[in-house]
């Protein structure tokens, strides 16, 4: 057995020894009649995504408390049930941030209100994620997704020159944790709800206060 394999390599090399050397002689020539009969291939077929719409007005975050973007109802109807955790991302120059949790579908939210960086951030050479472009309330936004990491889901919105909104919904424990898409659809929710409290105007008090923008007529 062992020396019939040593036979059949040994033929294999003088195949190909053989082939070669016709090769050699010949190549140029089977070039020349390739180049003339093949066909040019197609060129790649790529579709970008649609350009994002711009945003219909600024919602700077300068002074916002992310605690304070989500209202009672809303946490509510989310299934928040934990109080409100005040933070900071250390990855975007200390930004604001509030921590929500649903104990009951063990999921959770952590909102983040980046005043030092745009959006771009997420689609730069560097941010090795997958962010897909959609519209959030009027304003452009981009679903996150962090290969290899399924746990979790981020949504960016751009509010304002220079800043964005960045929602991340994540599993918290649940067994199984929820698809990806299913903490995708959750993050873009939250992220609706937020917007849709900046945008808010603020109620009347006695102090003076600087008025919410409203959409262009």
């Amino acid at each position: 057995m062992h020396s019939s394999r040593i036979t059949g390599a040994g033929r294999l090399s003088a195949l190909l020894a053989v082939g070669t050397l016709t090769l050699t002689g010949c190549g140029l020539w089977q070039a020349a009649r390739t180049s003339d009969t093949a066909a040019p291939l197609p060129p790649p077929t790529t579709s970008a995504p649609p350009p994002l719409p711009p945003r219909p007005f600024e919602l700077a975050l300068d002074g916002v408390d992310p605690c304070g973007l989500l209202t009672a109802d809303q946490r509510s109807q989310l299934g928040f049930d934990r109080a409100p955790l005040p933070g900071a991302e250390v990855g975007f120059s200390d930004a604001a941030t509030c921590s929500y949790r649903n104990t009951t579908a063990k999921v959770g939210a952590r909102l983040a209100l980046i005043t030092t960086e745009s959006m771009g951030v997420w689609t730069d050479d560097t941010a090795q994620v997958e962010a897909s472009p959609v519209v959030i309330g009027d304003f452009p936004a981009l679903v996150i997704k962090t290969p290899g990491l399924d746990l979790s889901c981020n949504v960016a919105v751009d509010v304002a020159e220079g800043q964005h909104l960045d929602v991340l919904y994540r599993d918290d424990g649940g067994q199984p944790p929820p698809p990806v898409n299913q903490l995708c659809a959750g993050a873009q929710r939250v992220a609706e709800d937020a917007l849709a409290s900046l945008a808010a105007p603020e109620p009347s008090s006695t102090k003076p206060s600087t008025p919410r923008p409203t959409k262009p007529q």
